[in-house]
């Protein structure tokens, strides 16, 4: 965790506390604080994700029209389009935690929710032109598409392995919001 000193005379003292909040130090919140707050914005898009997911797996075995299933399927990825900006939003309303690269660990959070907000917008956008008068085609393109979304998707994942801080490791074990 970072600390801050300041000089305990007079003027000097609330001169170096005004640039210590000024330059970031001790203002940031606490692992716990930004654990709860991240798992707070995570839970409800994990969930709707899952749900989404269920739902185009769904539609990908349905007896529907190649229109149908289209329709369905620019709505389900623009929902999850949609649920991933939300997270993105909430994390980065998280602020940036008070401890060692708490600035790298939140922005890591951000763009892996940015970038899976990107692939479902793709996938959207993608099969949101395709046609639909030969299903084969049609299915085809849905299949393609769904590839280049998991493999976007894969690849998106947080890296953790450059962005550690034991007392986030601690927060994100102990705190009820990300159980």
């Amino acid at each position: 965790m970072r600390t801050c000193r300041t000089s305990t005379v007079g003027k000097l003292t609330v001169v170096l506390a005004t640039l210590a909040v000024l330059t970031g130090c001790g203002g940031g919140p606490s692992p716990r604080a930004w654990a709860a707050s991240v798992c707070g914005a995570l839970t409800p898009w994990r969930s709707e994700i899952s749900k989404l997911t269920s739902s185009a797996d769904q539609q990908m075995t349905a007896q529907t029209t190649p229109a149908q299933a289209k329709e369905n399927l620019v709505r389900l990825f623009g929902g999850a389009e949609q649920a991933s900006e939300t997270a993105r939003r909430k994390v980065e309303q998280a602020g940036v935690p008070e401890t060692d690269n708490g600035e790298a660990i939140a922005a890591g959070f951000r763009a892996s929710l940015g970038k899976m907000r990107d692939a479902y917008g793709r996938a959207r956008d993608t099969i949101d032109g395709l046609g639909t008068g030969e299903p084969t085609v049609f299915y085809g393109g849905v299949r393609a598409a769904v590839e280049t979304l998991n493999k976007e998707y894969d690849a998106s994942a947080l890296d953790t392995s450059q962005l550690n801080s034991e007392e986030l490791k601690q927060a994100f074990d102990e705190v009820p919001e990300c159980r």
